[in-house]
């Protein structure tokens, strides 16, 4: 039985929020709220939730975006719950986000070729920019797209190639988990199961561990191992895809798999979008 590369246990992840008006003062606001789970190497867990239930925060306090208030994080087996940005930092090539808006996520100003080359250099994982760029080559090609595309920018792109350009960025480093958010919340349906389809090809060639995070049942199934249902700031059931979709326990669960919004699947395609 594969190891768990991350252990998350009773995470707690709180923000303190100011009230203006007549009922001036703070307000503490639960966004995680004792959390547990694993993922395994190679797994993919989907975690699924309306917005605002705290599945982003999770994501975000797993990658040291925002600071867990209790609880603890294990990666490897080491705790990276209270690690300072500087002692985080070695694990940042091991330990990677894809965003749901890509163009946000990607520096306007670089050319694709600088934005894929860019993680290399500052990992220290090539000798020499011509080796920078062929693996840039190589994983363009992998997102089908190619090298005629190294010297222009996000804004030449569509959404959908944009994210594929965003998914490249984060798997050209090899990292051993991802968290991936939102990432085809913002696409069309039909181009939403193109990317994914991706994701998953690319996730199983390189063993990659995966926390995918969704709102929609459909797009989780799609793709997960595991699905881990939540619900104001708390995990209310996990178990393997196939049990949560024949025999949900939870009434939320019971709630998302009555309004599910089936993606289609195009297996095996690359059609660029």
């Amino acid at each position: 039985m594969s190891q768990a590369i991350l252990k998350v246990n009773r995470l707690q992840t709180f923000f303190r929020t100011s009230r203006t008006g007549v009922f001036q003062g703070h307000d503490t606001v639960r966004a995680v709220d004792g959390v547990s789970f694993e993922i395994k190497d190679g797994e993919v867990l989907g975690l699924v939730g309306e917005s605002g239930c705290g599945k982003t925060t999770i994501g975000r306090s797993i990658t040291k975006l925002d600071t867990p208030t209790g609880g603890e994080i294990l990666f490897d087996g080491r705790d990276v719950t209270h690690l300072s940005a500087s002692r985080f930092r070695p694990l940042r090539r091991d330990i990677q986000m894809i965003f749901q808006d890509p163009f946000a996520s990607l520096n306007p100003r670089l050319t694709i070729e600088k934005t894929l080359i860019e993680p290399l250099y500052i990992h220290k994982l090539v000798n020499s920019r011509a080796e920078a760029r062929r693996n840039a080559v190589a994983m363009l090609e992998k997102v089908g797209l190619d090298s005629t595309v190294m010297d222009r920018h996000p804004h030449e792109f569509s959404g959908g190639q944009r994210q594929r350009i965003s998914i490249a960025r984060v798997m050209i480093i090899a990292p051993r988990l991802i968290v991936a958010d939102e990432v085809v919340s913002a696409l069309d349906v039909s181009i939403q199961a193109r990317v994914l389809n991706l994701i998953k090809k690319l996730q199983r060639e390189a063993g990659i561990s995966m926390l995918f995070i969704s709102h929609d049942l459909g797009v989780v199934r799609h793709i997960s191992d595991r699905i881990a249902v939540m619900y104001q700031g708390k995990i209310v059931e996990m178990g393997q895809k196939q049990q949560i979709f024949e025999n949900p326990q939870h009434q939320y669960t019971k709630r998302l798999l009555a309004s599910i919004l089936r993606v289609p699947t195009l297996e095996g395609t690359h059609h660029v979008n």
